[in-house]
């Protein structure tokens, strides 16, 4: 079954979530053959493994602590913040509070 996702004007929320951050789970908010965009959410210690992806890569911190690792640097996001990855950059994501991203992937870039 596919993932629900947004429509061209659907509107999408990706305020902080606050309070209900423990209890919200990744989910990919909308995809196109060009474009990806998702919350992924990660409680306190937690992490997404070193991965790639082939297109260019956004990762915005909407709320608490995150850090994005690569093999040449890491670097630490808050609220309001964002790092651009290039295609297929290895790289891993570490929560150091509680965390809301938005990634958004650009493929064939």
């Amino acid at each position: 079954m596919a993932l629900p996702h947004a429509q061209p004007l659907d509107i999408i929320d990706v305020r902080p979530l606050g309070a209900a951050l423990r209890g919200t789970v990744t989910s990919s908010l909308l995809k196109t053959p060009a474009l990806q965009l998702m919350r992924v959410v990660l409680p306190a210690g937690s992490a997404l493994p070193e991965h790639s992806v082939a297109g260019a890569v956004t990762v915005q911190c909407l709320e608490g602590e995150a850090v994005v690792t690569t093999p040449s640097r890491s670097c630490r996001l808050g609220a309001g913040q964002l790092v651009m990855l290039a295609g297929g950059e290895p790289h891993a994501v570490n929560a150091v509070t509680d965390a809301s991203l938005l990634v958004t992937v650009l493929f064939g870039a």
